[in-house]
């Protein structure tokens, strides 16, 4: 059986990601974290009705579809940067624009329902490509726009950055 994976170092990963790590301060096993988070996003988002899928709080932020898109673009970006660092390439990726991609993600001609399903396999997905990494594959140092980071730190980020904007979700929007 594979050993879970540890929490990144701190030096390790850019100061941006720390305050998404923190928010998993208290998971020490990132597959059954992740594994618990999904199951808490499927539940809260199959109890919004269907009035509020595109509610927004205030005229220039997303609606609850766009937001639950921005999580689902993420993690596909991040699993993306995991994999590429976990093959020990050094290529340095840019950032993306999340807001350029809010504004194109056809959210609008999508149920809340058809995103669930699609985060579900996104999350999964995800789940299977850290299920067998290596701990060297794991601590390639990779590089996003200048800024070090390795493919654990990634993945808690990914962690945290979904609890973050689930808090959004429930302060909010609902």
């Amino acid at each position: 059986m594979k050993q879970p994976i540890a929490r990144p170092n701190y030096a390790d990963t850019p100061t941006y990601y720390h305050k998404y790590l923190d928010l998993s301060q208290n998971e020490t096993d990132l597959i059954l974290a992740l594994e618990k988070n999904w199951q808490e996003i499927e539940t809260l988002l199959k109890s919004i009705p269907a009035e509020k899928e595109n509610y927004r709080y205030a005229p220039e932020k997303w609606t609850v579809k766009q937001l639950i898109g921005h999580i689902a673009d993420c993690e596909r970006m991040f699993a993306y940067r995991i994999w590429r660092f976990s093959r020990f390439d050094a290529t340095e990726l840019q950032p993306f624009d999340e807001n350029h991609y809010a504004a194109h993600d056809r959210t609008d001609a999508r149920t809340l329902a058809e995103m669930i399903e699609e985060f579900g396999y996104l999350r999964k997905s995800s789940i299977a490509l850290l299920s067998y990494l290596t701990d060297e594959m794991l601590d390639f140092k990779g590089s996003v726009r200048g800024n070090s980071v390795t493919p654990r730190g990634i993945a808690w980020f990914m962690l945290g950055h979904g609890i973050h904007h689930i808090n959004v979700l429930k302060e909010r929007y609902l």
